[in-house]
């Protein structure tokens, strides 16, 4: 796989004066002795072998160990061009990803030409444990003149590798010119930084690496000058273009002080558009990829200007036809406009900015944070010694604290004269970047000029003040919050204005004010429990969430769900989480959303596999109840020794009643006084008891992953833990596709809806797997949408969690793939109930028991047409546009099947009734 890159550095190297050579191994086995030896020319003294594996305990890597095997024998028979057997060595490069550049191949045949060359080396990895990386120099470049080599940094869900990927196709199928693209980011669902590397020229690339040099690059989001260097990259006399909001007389003094010194050195050309206001002002929203798109064909020159934006609008004719004319003719509208907008600016010639580059954390991060994880955040992961990766692989917890991505072009802003402290703003924040306190009003006294409070309301409340706090760095500028937003402003005669209580405004210039707001915020203590009632959603919004930050899609529909099971259970809680989505944005690197209270307690959490997470998840119950057993022989082991003085605690820690938060937090305290006892006492019985006293405390266990994991994948193993009566809990969020793999068709996929493997539309009804789970009548099961029913949300996750047996919560979840405007999820899920596709229930079997129904249905009878929710959302639209016959069937169809389930459940309600 790295052939080509030795190819092109070679052709290079030996233009001047090297003599090096390449055999390429296509077809490794069965391997050719024969073969191989007579591709050897006679003046062959060394050779390098290159694998791209590692083989732990051998004596070498296998292409290795075949070539030196081929040789001795090539020698032996006397085929070999060569007298003398020339040197061998072997190495591995490209693991892990690793790039693999010109100038590792250099420093290959470097190592080659010494007297005593390394063998079995690495290439690529800086590994100062075991010695073996060759060292390179990362300046080392064989760019060719007269090729294009463009950089594209854009934010993820911005459009730009989709409109980068189109801009391959035109230059590919417009002009003579070859074309080639590569595309890096990371695993963050959307809203982190993408690098598009574009080379177009007139002759065949052959350049499988990544680009060195570039003469063209684009910024497609300002935030990332702050932070990353990427004018480092550029030649001399390259274009540099930049969307920001500030003018050609006021651009330059918002550059740091690198950005001027490269345009100034490189003798660069500057050019601004602003394509953010552009976008918003047509109603793409943070899709700036056309107008981008367009201002790269018009500065760059690659085609005439008439010709590249017949190009472009023909690509979007192609790319969003089937999304509907409006959106076709938004992008049209973009192109258009980007034309008459596009500004050079010139350059002065000299640095004024005061501004530095920032560091990727901030200097308050413990030091494995600013010296391992800040490296990755830049993107510079691979330039990590193999020494500052922890031996066992264990990362630190609540990390997405540091990482700042300051992507957010408006945030909320609180207006406390018009709140009426609902929490609802807080609930729905896919990103726990709103916070709300209640607290002493004497702490004020400390507090920053712009810092905003309120008297709290509640009678538990009474005589503290209120706060809600937006983290400004943290936010995505989603808008979920002011959407769900209940209480408006109104004038002096009590008309509306539009306003409400939480509003969008540019983050700008509130930036700094409201980073010394909510750090002062943080600084205030937690509200105390005593006055707040988590059963409810504004008292669940006191509690700090141990889940924040994370790499979520903006407006995200499945994190609100995991940040209100940390406000709940979190100092507690265990989850086993399914591939997907969740597990992406949940516990990938290189930061983690996952945290801990002040006291250092706070979730545990493991990704299984797609097809086991469920019986994953039921092993770390059975672990949790074998070690409290554990924990209860030894306690009764010892009450006759050790703790003999202590019979009425060890009796209180038996009998416990752990329903409630202030029943868990008493038995902590019994623990720690239980420890504080043992403590004296050396025998093996009270060190086991010692390690295992945490134990005493109730644990809350879930499993959690997406419908492509609980309805189909994983759903055999999800069935077999439900049956099993354990206590267990399992919350499947349903986006109605596959979204982590990028929105597949999946069984819980509604009739009618378009998605991948189902383009026609899906031609079969979503698979019922609440009704199916009731059938057992020992599992609560309740169908949720926090959007919808919050209040209901609240009350199923606790009563789920407190019964003794197994549960299922079904979540509705908004997703990006559904083709909606994610600043509406809230929206989305309240039509999805009214029209009775989603119809809210519980299900909880103790009540039969008390001589109660078991179900309860939590939304009113449909009123809305099913049609009037499934024209909201692009996934039902788009078959109307490419097969409305067909859609019309479907639309029927799925109509049906939503009545259908409503008077199912209706049915099923009047039945335990009638019991």
């Amino acid at each position: 796989s790295g052939g080509d890159t030795v190819l092109d550095t070679i052709n290079v190297l030996n233009q001047k004066n090297e003599r090096l050579g390449l055999v390429q191994v296509r077809l490794f086995r069965p391997f050719s002795v024969d073969a191989f030896v007579k591709a050897l020319p006679t003046t062959t003294k060394s050779i390098a072998v290159l694998d791209r594996t590692k083989e732990p305990g051998a004596l070498g890597e296998p292409l290795y160990l075949d070539v030196v095997t081929a040789v001795e024998e090539g020698v032996r028979k006397g085929i070999a061009p060569f007298k003398e057997r020339p040197l061998i060595v072997g190495g591995r490069y490209g693991l892990g990803s690793k790039e693999f550049s010109p100038a590792m191949v250099k420093a290959v045949y470097d190592n080659l030409a010494e007297s005593k060359p390394k063998n079995h080396f690495t290439v690529g990895i800086n590994d100062d444990v075991t010695g073996t990386s060759l060292s390179y120099d990362p300046s080392f470049n064989i760019e060719k003149k007269g090729v294009f080599r463009g950089l594209f940094y854009g934010l993820g869900a911005d459009g730009t590798v989709g409109a980068n990927k189109n801009s391959i196709k035109i230059i590919g199928t417009e002009t003579d010119y070859y074309a080639q693209g590569y595309f890096v980011y990371d695993s963050k669902k959307s809203g982190s930084m993408t690098i598009s590397h574009l080379r177009f020229g007139e002759e065949p690339i052959q350049s499988p690496y990544l680009i060195q040099k570039a003469n063209f690059i684009a910024c497609h989001n300002p935030s990332f000058l702050e932070k990353y260097d990427m004018l480092q990259h550029a030649e001399e006399g390259a274009t540099f273009l930049l969307t920001t909001m500030h003018t050609k007389d006021d651009v330059w003094d918002t550059l740091p002080a690198e950005v001027q010194e490269h345009l100034i050195k490189k003798k660069m050309k500057f050019y601004i558009i602003d394509a953010i206001s552009l976008a918003e002002e047509i109603g793409l929203g943070t899709r700036i990829n056309m107008i981008m798109q367009t201002a790269f064909f018009i500065i760059s020159g690659i085609l005439p200007k008439e010709k590249a934006i017949e190009a472009i609008k023909r690509e979007i004719k192609k790319t969003y036809g089937a999304k509907g004319e409006k959106i076709v003719q938004m992008n049209y509208e973009a192109v258009d406009k980007a034309l008459q907008n596009i500004v050079e600016v010139p350059i002065p010639d000299k640095v004024t900015s005061k501004k530095r580059i920032k560091p990727p954390v901030p200097e308050d991060a413990p030091e494995f944070v600013k010296n391992v994880t800040g490296k990755i955040i830049l993107g510079h992961g691979d330039e990590l010694p193999v020494s500052a990766i922890p031996d066992d692989g264990t990362w630190p917890t609540g990390t997405t604290q540091y990482e700042k991505r300051n992507i957010a072009v408006h945030i909320p802003v609180w207006e406390p004269n018009v709140c009426i402290q609902c929490g609802q703003c807080s609930f729905v924040c896919p990103h726990a970047t709103i916070r709300m306190k209640a607290y002493d009003p004497e702490l004020l006294k400390d507090a920053p000029p712009t810092f905003k409070s309120a008297d709290a309301k509640g009678k538990d409340l009474k005589g503290l003040k209120f706060t809600i706090q937006v983290a400004p760095e943290d936010c995505t500028g989603c808008g979920s919050c002011v959407n769900v937003c209940p209480a408006y402003e109104k004038d002096a005669e009590g008309n509306k204005t539009g306003r409400k209580a939480i509003n969008m405004e540019l983050q700008e210039p509130l930036r700094e004010q409201e980073v010394e707001n909510y750090n002062f915020f943080l600084s205030l203590p937690e509200t105390d429990p005593s006055k707040i009632n988590i059963a409810t959603v504004k008292g669940s919004q006191f509690v700090r969430p141990l889940f924040e930050y994370s790499g979520c899609c903006a407006g995200c529909g499945e994190t609100p769900y995991i940040k209100l099971m940390t406000q709940l259970f979190g100092d507690r809680l265990y989850i086993g989480n399914a591939t997907g989505c969740s597990s992406i944005y949940g516990g990938n690197l290189p930061t983690t959303p996952y945290t801990k209270r002040a006291d250092g307690r706070g979730p545990t959490w493991s990704n299984s596999l797609f097809e086991d997470n469920a019986e994953f998840a039921l092993g770390m119950r059975f672990t949790v109840d074998k070690l409290k057993a554990q924990a209860l022989e030894l306690l009764d082991r010892l009450a006759d020794t050790t703790l003999a003085n202590a019979k009425e605690l060890v009796e209180d820690i038996k009998n416990a009643d752990q329903s409630t938060q202030k029943g868990i937090e008493e038995q902590r305290a019994r623990v720690e006084e239980l420890k504080r006892k043992l403590s004296g006492d050396n025998s093996p019985e009270a060190k086991s008891l010692m390690t295992l006293a945490d134990y005493l405390v109730k644990k809350s266990v879930w499993a959690i992953g997406g419908d492509g994991w609980g309805y189909d994948i994983g759903y055999g193993g999800v069935d077999h833990v439900l049956a099993s009566g354990e206590n267990i809990n399992i919350m499947i969020m349903d986006t109605e596709v596959y979204s982590n793999t990028g929105g597949q068709m999946s069984k819980a996929t509604p009739r009618g809806a378009v998605a991948q493997f189902a383009a026609a539309g899906k031609r079969t009804p979503k698979k019922d797997i609440d009704y199916i789970m009731t059938t057992y009548g020992n599992v609560y099961v309740a169908k949720i949408a926090f959007g919808a029913n919050p209040a209901q949300t609240v009350k199923a996750m606790l009563e789920a969690e407190a019964y003794d047996g197994p549960s299922l919560l079904v979540a509705y979840s908004t997703c990006i793939a559904q083709g909606i405007d994610m600043s509406r999820g809230v929206e989305e899920q309240k039509k999805a109930v009214a029209c009775g596709h989603w119809p809210l229930f519980r299900y909880n079997p103790t009540l039969i028991a008390e001589g109660k129904n078991p179900i309860s249905i939590d939304c009113k009878e449909p009123s809305l047409p099913y049609r009037e929710y499934a024209m909201g959302e692009i996934r039902f639209r788009r078959l109307m546009i490419t097969n409305p016959e067909a859609a019309e069937v479907l639309l029927k169809k799925a109509e049906e099947d939503a009545k259908n389930r409503w008077e199912s459940l209706k049915k099923r309600h009047a039945m335990w009734e009638i019991q």
